[in-house]
């Protein structure tokens, strides 16, 4: 199996980031709706012993002509919560005394999180998004962040954070800040000059290949890699962990595929320790090499025999959260994960696409000694990510898929700080929609950041 950043661009889809800058054309931040269901009616002022105070004497007339009694239903809405509301920023619409809910209206991002923080609502349900407005920008008047709904912050890359709950994440100010992230990949041309990138914090780099060498005149998978984290510009494009701060370590090789490119990248993971990042995300992985007899069997995939696997299976030891791509193989004769994908207390990641359907080039599991790998799964098909010449493409692969996670696992280590890598790994892996029934397709499936945050908090 040939190393896994090999990705394929949907070039049809790319567009300049200059051009995006200079659009003539805003789209403006709709007014939503949303139905507001209540806990109960205390506090509506009025008693079921008074009827003719909150209905008519000609419903109680028929009431009464069929034999109906008043009851809670026919009681008001209270009218302290409706206040409460109010007060809170949220103008009434309108109510419903039989479903005990109200209708109400804001522009907030946040406003169902907001809604759901008050004691006395149960749910929310989003029930109505006004026509999007157009206008002309003048130079005076550009893009800001402000006037943007949440979808269109994000750009291209909504459904890749939205897929794993990762907006709700940024809503509540858990965006990655604080946490230092080793990208550990092949190369991150252009990664210093493209405008996309521009904001992107970066503490340092190293070249484990070619000592001394430039990280940012190589190959431009990691930059690539990079902005699915990273980038931080609304209306283009929001990674999952904008927030956050990055190592750039090049251990990949491009020119040849042999065991030594495990050994850099064991070295680049113990250089990540040593600067105390708080997570590896990688998106490399071996089991075939130009010298076949270097290959990889199957049977060693146990997350103990290869160097890079043990390393990765010690990152949790360390305090570190590790993250690796699962493979690109689901398709080839191989079909099955690489190292350091085996390794343990750590996540393999596999790819789905939009509709979260497997793709199929995501690489299968076991572990040879029977764990469950993939352990999670993310986007990974038709993934927006920045191009060496500051255009957006895009591309497929659990190159990517990893990443996008990675972006997740660093807001939820921002929001859970005292968590141990072990802990968050396994929320992670409850946190998937296939928690119950994991297999060697999906893992643990889908994960949810929110649903992680909220399973170590409890």
């Amino acid at each position: 199996m040939k190393k896994i950043l090999l990705f394929f661009s949907l070039a049809c889809f790319a567009f300049t980031v200059a051009a995006q800058q200079n659009r003539e054309y805003q789209q403006l931040t709709p007014s939503r709706s949303y139905r507001v269901y209540l806990h109960d009616k205390e506090g509506n002022g009025h008693s079921l012993s008074r009827p003719e105070k909150f209905l008519s004497q000609k419903a109680l007339d028929r009431r009464a002509k069929f034999g109906i009694s008043v009851d809670e239903y026919d009681l008001p809405v209270s009218k302290k919560y409706l206040r409460k509301l109010t007060q809170a920023g949220f103008p009434i619409h309108c109510v419903s005394k039989w479903n005990n809910t109200a209708v109400v209206s804001s522009a907030r991002e946040d406003a169902a999180e907001a809604l759901l923080a008050l004691p006395f609502v149960d749910s929310v349900v989003h029930v109505y998004t006004a026509p999007d407005s157009i206008r002309v920008i003048t130079d005076r008047d550009r893009v800001t962040d402000r006037n943007l709904s949440e979808e269109n912050r994000y750009g291209g890359a909504y459904r890749q954070a939205e897929m794993i709950g990762v907006p709700r994440m940024h809503a509540y100010g858990f965006n990655g800040q604080g946490v230092t992230i080793a990208v550990i990949d092949g190369g991150f041309h252009n990664a210093d000059r493209i405008a996309g990138l521009d904001n992107v914090t970066v503490l340092g780099t190293r070249n484990f290949v070619n000592p001394g060498r430039d990280v940012y005149l190589e190959g431009e998978h990691g930059m690539m890699v990079l902005s699915c984290i990273a980038s931080n510009k609304p209306g283009i494009q929001i990674g999952t962990a904008p927030g956050a701060q990055f190592y750039l370590l090049l251990s990949e090789d491009g020119a040849s595929e042999f065991p030594i490119e495990e050994d850099n990248w064991c070295a680049a993971v113990e250089y990540a320790d040593s600067l105390g990042c708080d997570i590896v995300t990688s998106s490399l992985g071996y089991t075939t090499f130009d010298d076949k007899s270097m290959s990889h069997p199957y049977w060693q995939l146990d997350g103990k025999t290869f160097v890079n696997s043990r390393s990765a299976s010690l990152c949790a030891s360390r305090g570190i959260v590790c993250l690796n791509s699962a493979g690109n193989s689901g398709n080839d004769r191989w079909k099955l994960i690489g190292a350091p994908a085996d390794g343990d207390n750590m996540l393999a990641v596999g790819a789905v696409d939009s509709k979260e359907r497997n793709t199929y080039f995501s690489s299968l599991g076991h572990s040879a000694d029977g764990r469950v790998k993939p352990d999670v799964m993310a986007m990974g098909q038709a993934c927006y990510v920045f191009d060496t010449d500051g255009e957006i493409t895009q591309v497929n692969g659990t190159s990517f898929s990893c990443p996008i996670l990675c972006g997740g696992v660093a807001c939820l280590m921002q929001a859970c700080p005292d968590a141990r890598p072990e802990d968050i790994c396994r929320a992670v892996r409850m946190s998937g929609d296939r928690a119950e029934h994991p297999d060697n397709v999906f893992g643990y499936g889908v994960p949810n950041i929110w649903k992680a945050y909220q399973l170590l908090k409890k």
